[in-house]
């Protein structure tokens, strides 16, 4: 028994000697995926094992560089609107056509500005797609870049105070020229310091050719300013269709090429294309860049609000005393329309962000008309304050609140169909855009319908209501802001409740449908 042991013991220990060449070979090549070779993406993220290297060549990654850069952009984009809720309307000057023109003009020019702060946006983003590490040189290239952004704002207010002077809109062109300069400077210094620049930069083309072709699309917009520029000294009008020219050039470009293509045929590609790794504004932007940016604008609008409540709604000591006999909760009191707008404006930022929040959750991929459409509801969250400011004027303009009320609905219905539309978007393409519950049929799809089409509804309802029901447009604006916070609690079970009701419905409709049926049964043919 014992030499039988032996002998199975032996045989065993041969098995395990001839498996351990087998697991030494297939070990591995299972192992390979959980440690990937350490590449940069296309964010300038980095594998840990090599920032200690990088910092010993002098070199860092652009993540928190681009960090910064977001959150600066965001800020800029958002603050635009300040000129425009500043507008000064007397009490006594009524809200006539003269006033709404010229509060139309300037939420125009914002908007137009905005989105051209967005496309300067885009282009940081795809720049640093390229350029994978920065050096102290590019970190101080970067900065020169941010600075004349933050500038934007100043020849936007001179833009919005002075709309036929050339001079704002000289400075303002001669900004984006000085962006897209700096930005060439960028893209010049990095390649020619090729460690600097993203691994899968080398391996799509020559690098002098993905270089002239990066400098061709950077240099696009600045070109068109440069001619606004011009154009702003003896005819200002053609300035504006240049820099709205600006902010959809990458879509005319796609549909020259689409033109061209249809009426000359396909372009041969060339020996060396660059389609490995895209650099083009039209190409969507990473889901989670999006996002970010798109926080940054809802923080920043929530935060303005604050920042009115505390510049215009702390009382004076000397009118305390006075008017008050020292009574600060009296004088307080006489703020409370101001106090109730600041809460109602709060809740509607704070919703629209919840329920971009809750899209971005079933969200896989961001396409090209979802990043437009998200950009468009942007410009409008931007407008919120502008809502705010003419909502809080109802107690000292009360004959001008009807006006007032309706371009708060205009700005709320705007910002939210867009976030709708990019919804409505995202289903074209629901296979490679949204997760399987958020599809037709999904489990959550009803339930995101309802949340994104509560506002545009509520607020196009409230609108309408004020045409017919002017004398309490007030009321029914506070009203709106108070039903829809608690709409939103309530939506799912409002959901599922409707949802019953017309599964109810469709099968008391099925019984009646087979008895109608049921006298031509016999007349059919018998099924094989």
């Amino acid at each position: 028994m014992r030499a039988g042991e032996e002998g199975g013991d032996r045989r065993r220990g041969q098995l395990r000697s001839d498996r351990k060449p087998l697991r030494q070979l297939v070990s591995p090549i299972m192992s390979e995926p959980r440690t990937p070779e350490p590449a940069l993406n296309v964010q300038g993220d980095s594998p840990t094992g090599t920032r200690d290297e990088d910092a010993a060549d002098g070199t860092q990654h652009s993540q928190r560089m681009l960090n910064f850069s977001d959150a600066l952009l965001s800020i800029i984009a958002t603050v635009m609107i300040l000129p425009v809720t500043h507008t000064e309307i007397s009490p006594e000057q009524q809200f006539d056509k003269s006033v709404q023109k010229l509060l139309a003009t300037r939420i125009a020019v914002y908007l137009m500005t905005f989105l051209i702060v967005t496309v300067a946006w885009a282009a940081h983003t795809r720049l640093f797609q390229v350029v994978g590490k920065i050096d102290d040189t590019l970190a101080l290239l970067n900065l020169a870049c941010m600075m004349t952004i933050t500038f934007l704002p100043y020849t936007f207010s001179l833009m919005v105070a002075f709309p036929e002077v050339p001079l704002g809109i000289f400075l303002f062109c001669v900004c984006v020229i000085a962006i897209g300069a700096v930005q060439a400077l960028i893209v010049v210094y990095a390649f020619s310091f090729p460690h600097l620049l993203n691994p899968q930069v080398g391996r799509a083309a020559p690098r002098g050719l993905c270089r002239q072709h990066i400098l061709r699309i950077v240099l696009r917009g600045p070109a068109l300013c440069f001619l606004a520029a011009g154009f702003s000294l003896f005819f200002y009008p053609v300035s504006y269709v240049l820099m709205a020219t600006v902010i959809f050039l990458p879509y005319i470009n796609k549909a020259a090429s689409w033109c061209r293509d249809r009426l000359l045929g396909p372009r041969e590609s060339p020996a060396h294309s660059v389609e490995f790794f895209t650099f083009d504004l039209q190409e969507p932007l990473s889901k989670e860049r999006v996002e970010a940016f798109s926080d940054g604008v809802y923080a920043i609008v929530a935060t303005l609000l604050i920042l009115d409540i505390c510049e215009d709604n702390v009382p004076d000591s000397k009118d305390v005393e006075e008017r008050f006999h020292g009574s600060l909760v009296a004088a307080l009191s006489v703020y409370g329309p101001h106090f109730l707008a600041y809460f109602g404006s709060f809740a509607t930022v704070g919703l629209l962000w919840f329920a971009h929040h809750s899209l971005f959750l079933h969200v896989r991929k961001a396409t090209q008309s979802m990043g437009l459409l998200n950009t468009l509801s942007l410009a409008f969250v931007g407008g919120l304050p502008l809502a705010y400011q003419q909502t809080s004027a109802f107690a000292q303009q009360p004959r001008d609140e009807l006006e007032s009320v309706r371009v708060s609905c205009a700005i709320i219905f705007f910002a939210s169909i867009f976030q709708f539309a990019m919804w409505t978007a995202a289903l074209l393409h629901e296979a490679e855009t949204l997760q399987p519950p958020a599809r037709f049929g999904g489990r959550e799809h009803a339930f995101m319908f309802a949340k994104l089409a509560l506002y545009p509804c509520a607020s196009l309802l409230a609108f309408a209501s004020t045409c017919f029901l002017s004398r309490f447009s007030t009321a029914i604006f506070h009203l709106m802001q108070i039903a829809v916070p608690f709409a939103f609690l309530l939506l799912r079970l409002l959901v599922r409740l409707a949802l019953a009701l017309l599964r109810a419905l469709r099968g008391l409709a099925r019984p009646a449908q087979g008895i109608e049926e049921a006298p031509r049964a016999p007349l059919l043919p018998t099924p094989c």
